[in-house]
Parts: C-alpha cells; sequence; structure tokens
C-alpha cells in the first residue's frame, strides 16, 4: 500500500551561568552531547526488600555490579558513562548534622565509597534527591537543605544529580528549588550534570519558560515516566511532537530535552518497538539512560543499544534536535539536522495491525529542500545496515516499514553527482531480522 507525504512543518570544575548574549545553556563544561548511562528506575523501581530480592533491590551490589558490566560488555566504550541511582537509596531520616544518609543496610560501604568503586571503573556517578519535602517514594527531600545537600553530593564525588519535583508546595517554590539546586551545585566546585524535572511539574499550572530553564539545567523532563509498553513510547513521541515548536529550538550542547528512559531488552516492546524507541530518541537528541538488566539483556537488544551509527546520530556535535515533519495517516516523517550538512531521516508506521506498508516521499521534502540538493547518498542505519546509493533532489523514496517500526536513514549532500548514474526510485524492503 502506497502513501504520498502530506507537508507541514511547523568543561570546567566551576559552574557558570552564562547569559551573555547569544549564551543561552548552562554553560558548566558539560553534556556538550546527550548524557548516556544508566538507570535503575524504570526497570527496578523502589525495591527494598534485599532479603527477599537480593538481585533486584535499591543495593551498592547492584549498581557495583553494573557498573562492572558496562565496561566488560563494551557499554563504556560505546559511551554510556554514567551509573545513576534513583529514589529509594536513602535512609528515613537525615543523619544528626541533618545530611542526607544512604540506607544502612543497603549501602553499608556509603556513596563516597560507592563513587570511587564506579570512578576506579572509568565510568561516573549520578544520584537522585527531590526538591519538595519528601522524595517521590516519601524519602527525605531537599527542600530547605539545598546547599547542605549539593556539598554533601560533591563531597562524595558525585557527577550528576537527577532532581524530582514531587511534595514541592508553590509554583513560586518549585521554580525557586530549581534555581537554588543550581547555584549550589555551582559553588560547590565540582561539575555535576544537572538532570531537572522542572518543566513537567509546572506544565499543569502554566507554560515553562525553557530559556530561563535551560540557564539552570543540563536536561529536564517535559512528560510522563516511561514504562515499558508501546502506548507509553507512542504517547511520548506524539506529545513531543506537538510541543515540538516550543521545546525543539531550545535543545543544544549543555541543555537537552529529556523524553526520559531506554526500556530497550525489557519485556514490553517487540521488537520493531524497540527500534523504533532507540531510532526516535537518536533524532530527538535524547539523553540515552538505559533501565534495563545488563546481567540478562539479549544480544539482539545489545546490538540495537550499542548500534554506533545510531549513537553517532544521537551524540552528532551539532547538537540539534530533531522533530516531525509530516503526519500522513498512520506514517510519521522525522528529521534531524547533522553535522556536514548531513540529515538523520526516520520513518514510523504507527499502525497496530496487518503487516508491512510502504511510505513515499521525495528527497525535495527533507531539509526544506537542501538534504539531498543537488545530490546525496542514503545509507540505512536500521533495522539493518544498508547503502541505498546515490539520489538527486527528486527521487522518490519507496520504504518499506513494517507495524510500530521504523526506519532509520543518513542522507549526506554531495555538491554534485561522480560519474556514476543517481538512483532515481528505489524501494528497500528492510528485513526484520538482524542477527
Amino acid at each position: 500500500m502506497g502513501t504520498a507525504v502530506g507537508s507541514w512543518r511547523g568543561a570546567t570544575l566551576a559552574w557558570v551561568l552564562v547569559l551573555l548574549a547569544g549564551a543561552e545553556a548552562l554553560e558548566n563544561g558539560l553534556a556538550r552531547t546527550p548524557t548516556m548511562g544508566w538507570l535503575h528506575w524504570e526497570r527496578f523501581l523502589c525495591s527494598t526488600d534485599c532479603a527477599r530480592e537480593p538481585l533486584s533491590c535499591i543495593s551498592e551490589q547492584l549498581f557495583m555490579k553494573m557498573a562492572d558490566l558496562m565496561v566488560s560488555d563494551g557499554w563504556k566504550d560505546v559511551g554510556y558513562e554514567y551509573v545513576c541511582i534513583d529514589d529509594c537509596w536513602m535512609s528515613l531520616t537525615r543523619d544528626d548534622q541533618d545530611r542526607l544518609q544512604p540506607d544502612p543496610e543497603r549501602f553499608p560501604s556509603g556513596i563516597r565509597k560507592l563513587a570511587d568503586y564506579v570512578h576506579s571503573k572509568g565510568l561516573k556517578l549520578g544520584i537522585y534527591a527531590d526538591v519538595g519535602n519528601k522524595t517521590c517514594a516519601g524519602f527525605p527531600g531537599s527542600y530547605g537543605y539545598y546547599d547542605l545537600d549539593a556539598q554533601t553530593f560533591a563531597n562524595w564525588g558525585v557527577d550528576l544529580l537527577k532532581f524530582d519535583g514531587c511534595n514541592y508546595g508553590t509554583q513560586d517554590q518549585l521554580a525557586e528549588g530549581y534555581r537554588n539546586m543550581s547555584l549550589a551545585l555551582n559553588k560547590t566546585g565540582r561539575s555535576i550534570v544537572y538532570s531537572c524535572e522542572w518543566p513537567l511539574y509546572m506544565r499543569p499550572m502554566q507554560k515553562p519558560n525553557y530559556t530561563e530553564i535551560k540557564h539552570y539545567c543540563n536536561h529536564w523532563r517535559n512528560f510522563a515516566d516511561i514504562y515499558d509498553a508501546w502506548n507509553s513510547v507512542r504517547n511520548t513521541l506524539e506529545w513531543t511532537a506537538l510541543h515540538q515548536d516550543s521545546i525543539v529550538d531550545v535543545a543544544g550542547p549543555g541543555g537537552w530535552n529529556d523524553p526520559d528512559m531506554l526500556v530497550i531488552g525489557n519485556f514490553g516492546l517487540s521488537w520493531d518497538q524497540q527500534l523504533t524507541q532507540m531510532a526516535l530518541w537518536a533524532i530527538m537528541a535524547a539523553p540515552l539512560l538505559m533501565s534495563n538488566d545488563l546481567r540478562h539483556i539479549s544480544p539482539q537488544a545489545k546490538w540495537l543499544l550499542q548500534n554506533k551509527d545510531v549513537i553517532a546520530i544521537n551524540q552528532d556535535p551539532l547538537g540539534k534536535q530533531g522533530y516531525r515533519i509530516s503526519k500522513d495517516n498512520n506514517f510519521e516523517l522525522w528529521e534531524r539536522p547533522l553535522s556536514g550538512g548531513a540529515y538523520a531521516v526516520a520513518v514510523l508506521n504507527r499502525q497496530e495491525i496487518g503487516g508491512p506498508q510502504i511510505f513515499s516521499f521525495s528527497t525535495s521534502f527533507l531539509g526544506n529542500g537542501l538534504a539531498c540538493n543537488p545530490a546525496c547518498s542514503i545509507q540505512q542505519i536500521l533495522p539493518t545496515s544498508k547503502d541505498w546509493g546515490l539520489h538527486n533532489w527528486v527521487s522518490l523514496l519507496n520504504v518499506e516499514v513494517n507495524p510500530t517500526g521504523t526506519v532509520l536513514l543518513k542522507v549526506v549532500v554531495i555538491g554534485e553527482f561522480p560519474d556514476e548514474k543517481p538512483v532515481m526510485n528505489i524501494n528497500k524492503k528492510p528485513s526484520p531480522d538482524i542477527l
């Protein structure tokens, strides 16, 4: 079944807030490309009963094991760098000096020793706190303790802070809390990536000021927590596309929109849906924070998460977030400008019934007509790597895509054709099998 496109396009140690003309991001020298790593929440939640669930409880052993595997199984080599603790690591009370403290049974060595272990592997440690009186799971929040908590994290050797927004009080307290923690981290003199959920909690009440948010945060959550199901991934993509006019342009080196964790390698997504999440997170210049069990991950999921060509798109130094340029019946066409005048292009088939379908579009539709003008080479990245050859600015591409799947392409502009004749019309049929 063919479909034609309908068009529309809507490191320094000290943290310094740069407000000079043209400087939009928090300039702490960090997150110049989207953060990559592993985060426990979606897969392991708030499991605290280590007697009953010794292999999945939130403990120092879990994070040490993930750090080991990130090195031994090649994750570090392809760019995954941060091992991140989410909620439920704390004791239920602060210590006698009002400092946050880890649960003594699950983290008997303390966070400083855990950070040292992670650093010894050439990795970095992330931790979690909350802007309000309590975390989302009911542990002590940072309200009233921003400076103390920031210094505690710095003393422990923490490299990233995920700062949640539960139990915050008023909107003014929410905003002031996120600003104050950013400034408090700055004062410690330690380089700590600052991951905010400021717009997620602000949006129900008022429109977020993304220019201000980017002055204070390295990346920020906009939408609901992701979970291991296609409708969650689909809803995240739809929300992003519907709000792209207000969020895409603010993203760039030092500050990124965060659509939440990668759930690839778990239980709820089909293979095609896992391809879609990886491809679109690359298009969206999203932080790549896996939440899965690296001890039990399929070779197929590992291949996808470690795909160097997809990661290269995600980490492209131009730092432009991609966007949806067409939604036609069950198909979506997304593009992302890359360095050197190249483009990443994703074709998503949203249909959840039937078999593969063909989506047809002209290369003239890409990059405002510049992506293949006068000519380009096209490489298929996902679901398999294939050379689609040379094309010109009026080539018609017919792309076959599985239900809920995505075909990811890289289009590289060529100033003029070499001697060989360009391909004017193609019908590629990517295989669903990659191994």
